[in-house]
């Protein structure tokens, strides 16, 4: 089984930064897409940001220029480091895991971690 494990969430004042990591631990040889989505109390999940192995990334355009993400594909973690954050930022921030091929192969989710951002 493959588990991803968030941490680095919290509360932070408008135009501050945050900087959130994941692990995907088991037994793995590769994953495909390694990222980041979000969900807002009565929002559906979104994409906020995610990483190839080829190391092509896709960034949703509310955080764009704000954002980075980052990927080690041998230690097969995922960070992503929030700049000049606003209170619209605030939601369960969640890693994801695509394409994973080990023994358990498929596609994970991290457990979430929150984010507030106050004005």
């Amino acid at each position: 089984q493959v588990q991803l494990v968030e941490s680095g969430g919290g509360l932070v004042q408008a135009g501050g930064s945050l900087r959130l990591s994941c692990k995907a631990s088991g037994t793995i040889f590769s994953i495909t897409t390694m990222g980041w989505y979000r969900q807002a109390p009565g929002k559906q999940r979104d994409l906020v940001a995610e990483t190839t192995t080829d190391g092509s990334t896709v960034y949703a355009d509310s955080v764009k220029g704000r954002f980075t993400i980052s990927r080690n594909n041998a230690l097969n973690t995922v960070s992503l480091q929030m700049n000049s954050l606003k209170p619209e930022d605030t939601a369960v921030y969640y890693c994801a895991a695509f394409g994973v091929v080990g023994t358990a192969g498929g596609d994970y989710w991290g457990q979430g971690t929150q984010v507030t951002v106050s004005s």
